[in-house]
């Protein structure tokens, strides 16, 4: 089996390095060892030759935040399963959440999270790790350990860190390692009991509703305190036009924040939850057509630098109940990329570049990972990309072994044709090639096209 690959006469677009041309990407031995123009004339050692005439050939892309359930509930979701509808969607790399069970908050289970992602993931699995013991929000965990163990920032999603002085002293902890804490802002007595946004749809549903201020007042506190104590902050699953706003003027201060939205939160809106959907149940809730608007300028301006999935699987008895006894959350590692380049590249409202950009170098860049982009020495890892492919989400053909997407039907344009982890192709034409890790030989020669 070689150990060289060659993905040729493809448009290479690596946002990291200003990169938009056609040409060839040469992976030897799982690392980027060339990207030119004709290096196939110049090739002299056995390779696997892959061609990406017609193509995008972008560098792998990663979902820094996503809910694996392992440990925990396998019925839901595994490392396997979840790494498998990973490479369906075009990713490379993930960000696993630590609300696990048991919580990802000692060495042990971040060690057990990669042992096993190491025996079974088709892609790579970046565990963050949580910033207080239990998620209890009180105690700081020992962030030095976890970060020896292979944790890659530290979360505690799915449950805000109401004490502003615990957070304050976790922030300042991060700084003396340099790690990113990614914080889920909501302020639980402003959203207890509320189940969907806060206005007229669910005053007519008679739902309690989750208010906008829930979120924005913990957005405003967590800047603030960055800003404060010169340290910095990620802010998780943006959903409203008052969170952009306040990470905007954050930003002009010189506040050292990053954020991230999610598909749901640049093309749905609260009329989902009409007929009482669950699928539409998510938290922060799907809000107004305002906020959508609002969340497409911040993406379109640079205020949000990140596109992540917030990937959470949920069986079936779990979604199809009473909407406020239903759980929160919706799967996306197979239908973000899709709705990126339908809802925002082919409106125009992205180039391509920045859309590849945001699912890319600035994941990597939040997360202080050396992929991300072609350098050579970096991870093998790409994404081909057919902008034209015609795609209908059907979620009886998801790989993830849950379904909850309010997605079923849509009708979209654009698709990843290939995925490839340091050098060896574990998806092509949606179709994940279970064997190919961690030993099994290529074709001599892969045609992406057909």
């Amino acid at each position: 089996m070689s150990d060289s690959i060659l993905i040729k006469d493809g448009r290479v677009i690596d946002p990291g390095q200003g990169m938009d041309r056609e040409a060839d990407v040469l992976i030897v031995n799982g690392k980027i060892s060339a990207v030119s123009s004709n290096l196939a004339r110049s090739i002299t050692r056995d390779c696997e030759i892959y061609s990406a005439k017609g193509l995008i050939v972008s560098p792998g892309l990663i979902d820094m935040h996503c809910h694996l359930r392992d440990p925990g509930i396998p019925e839901e979701e595994t490392i396997a399963s979840g790494t498998m509808s990973a490479a369906a969607g075009g990713f490379t790399a993930v960000a696993c959440m630590a609300n696990t069970n048991p919580v990802a908050d000692t060495p042990s289970v971040i060690e057990y999270i990669l042992s096993k992602a190491s025996i079974e993931g088709l892609v790579s699995v970046m565990p963050i790790a949580a910033v207080t013991k239990g998620l209890k929000g009180e105690e700081i965990a020992e962030m030095g350990l976890l970060l020896d163990a292979g944790a890659v920032a530290f979360s505690d999603d799915g449950h805000p860190i109401m004490n502003a002085e615990v957070m304050r002293r976790a922030l300042e902890y991060a700084k003396q390692f340099n790690a990113m804490i990614i914080s889920h802002c909501e302020d639980i007595n402003l959203s207890s009991g509320g189940v969907m946004n806060e206005g007229y749809t669910s005053t007519v549903l008679g739902l309690k509703g989750i208010p906008k201020v829930a979120e924005e007042s913990m957005i405003e506190r967590d800047c603030a305190l960055a800003g404060q104590f010169n340290t910095k902050i990620h802010i998780a699953h943006v959903s409203t036009a008052g969170s952009v706003e306040i990470i905007r003027r954050a930003k002009d201060k010189g506040i050292k924040v990053t954020c991230e939205t999610a598909p749901h939160y640049f093309t749905l809106t609260e009329g989902e939850v009409e007929g009482y959907n669950t699928n539409a149940k998510m938290n922060p809730p799907l809000r107004t057509e305002e906020d959508v608007k609002a969340i497409v300028k911040g993406l379109k301006d640079g205020t949000i630098d990140v596109i992540a999935t917030d990937h959470a699987p949920h069986l079936i008895e779990e979604k199809k109940i009473e909407f406020k006894d239903a759980a929160f959350g919706i799967v996306g590692l197979e239908t973000a990329l899709p709705l990126v380049l339908t809802e925002l590249v082919d409106t125009g409202v992205l180039t391509i570049n920045k859309a590849i950009e945001k699912l890319t170098c600035n994941p990597a860049k939040v997360l202080s990972q050396k992929t991300g982009t072609f350098k050579v020495g970096y991870p093998g890892n790409v994404t081909i990309i057919d902008p034209k492919r015609s795609v209908t989400v059907d979620t009886r053909i998801f790989l993830s072994k849950s379904k909850n997407s309010p997605y079923e039907g849509w009708k979209l344009k654009g698709s990843a044709v290939a995925t490839i982890v340091s050098g060896r192709l574990v998806m092509k034409d949606g179709k994940v090639l279970k064997g190919s890790l961690p030993k099994t030989p290529l074709p001599k020669f892969i045609d992406i096209n057909k």
